[in-house]
């Protein structure tokens, strides 16, 4: 239905603006304001969706168009995710309801778009997946928290001067990697990947942690200001998860000592 727009002068000196549309048939007429009952008269539809129907009210003249505008804020679907079939054949946007045939009480079937439902249902299922990593993230860092409240433990106890045994270091080193591989277990997207990703760097940084501990408990002479050099070794996979290698053997190197003297008288 193509329009087009013409500037009228009224009675003052007053200009409006017309906008013209051109009805099937050829003829040239004045646009309509949809809702405006002077348009024509008001018939009742009858729509079926799935299992619901409903009951709206237009204007005989109105368009399948303007009547989607009506059912969007009835069924929630937009425009452009709704297909309306009246007598078996689905209806254009710009086909007037008077023109296809609808009368009082006449009967559409209104059908959502097959694309519009695919996406919703991908969507879905996507976020049903997000909702379950962000669970399965959250057990984890329970687990993780209680970890982290030991190492604190043993922070503490060592800068109090009490002598560690290495296994306590060995078995919650252990216990922070089984959480590693835990979340690398983990498949995640969105919120829940950066979540993961978080968890990821705490772990790592209280194995570090451990390590720096360690050493200091071996020699509890090293000044608390001085910097003890961390040997774990972290490799990132795709996942973002690091896994723990140890570190090659440092290389030997030989120091020659070379003595000039001098002699005298």
């Amino acid at each position: 239905m193509r329009g087009s727009t013409s500037k009228v002068v009224l009675d003052g000196g007053l200009s409006r603006e017309i906008d013209w549309e051109l009805r099937p048939g050829g003829m040239l007429v004045q646009k309509r304001e949809f809702g405006d009952s002077s348009s024509g008269p008001m018939i009742k539809i009858k729509v079926s969706h799935d299992s619901y129907h409903h009951d709206i009210t237009v204007p005989a003249q109105s368009t399948f168009g303007e009547l989607k505008r009506v059912l969007a804020h009835e069924t929630g679907l937009e425009p452009k995710e709704q297909r309306l079939l009246f007598r078996g054949k689905e209806k254009e946007d710009e086909e007037c309801l008077h023109m296809a045939g609808l009368k009082d009480m006449s009967k559409v079937i209104l059908l959502e778009d097959p694309a519009s439902k695919e996406r919703k249902l991908e969507e879905m299922q996507r976020n049903r997946g997000i909702l379950m990593a962000c669970e399965a993230l959250s057990n984890v860092r329970v687990e993780i928290d209680k970890l982290y409240e030991k190492v604190v433990a043993l922070e503490t106890a060592i800068h109090e001067g009490t002598k560690i045994a290495d296994r306590e270091f060995v078995v919650l080193t252990e216990l922070l990697m089984v959480q590693l591989l835990k979340l690398d277990s983990i498949e995640a997207d969105g919120e829940a990947k950066i979540q993961r990703r978080t968890e990821v760097r705490r772990v790592q940084n209280f194995v570090d942690t451990l390590d720096n501990l360690k050493a200091r408990n071996a020699n509890p002479f090293i000044h608390t200001n001085c910097s003890v050099s961390v040997t774990t070794k972290w490799e990132t996979f795709e996942s973002g998860v690091g896994s723990l290698h140890a570190p090659a053997p440092p290389r030997q190197s030989s120091t020659v000592i070379s003595q000039e003297w001098e002699l005298f008288d």
